[in-house]
């Protein structure tokens, strides 16, 4: 019988898991840039890179660049073994049996 690991709450969330997939491929991005590859709302954006952050998975630096708020938000190492193992749990459920 296959058992199947659980997949991680915080990853299991579409929006910060596109967040994540994102930083996994840039290590570092603006939440302007953030909110338009994902299409998502800055509040809904906020609330989720917040509990991403909380959990160790990303950085997050605020500065500001020509008198405007800037974010700018980091993936961690911890961000980087989540998401492996989150897409390794993936496989799992994908080729039971393998």
């Amino acid at each position: 019988m296959t058992r199947f690991k659980e997949l991680d709450p915080i990853l299991h969330s579409q929006l910060r898991l596109a967040i994540i997939s994102l930083l996994v491929g840039t290590e570092a991005a603006e939440f302007t840039f953030i909110r338009e590859q994902t299409g998502a709302t800055a509040g809904n954006l906020s609330i989720q890179i917040t509990k991403l952050k909380e959990s160790g998975y990303i950085e997050v630096t605020k500065k500001f660049r020509n008198n405007y708020p800037q974010t700018i938000c980091n993936i961690t190492p911890l961000g980087k073994e989540k998401f492996t193992e989150y897409i390794n749990s993936l496989k799992d459920y994908l080729s039971p049996g393998n």
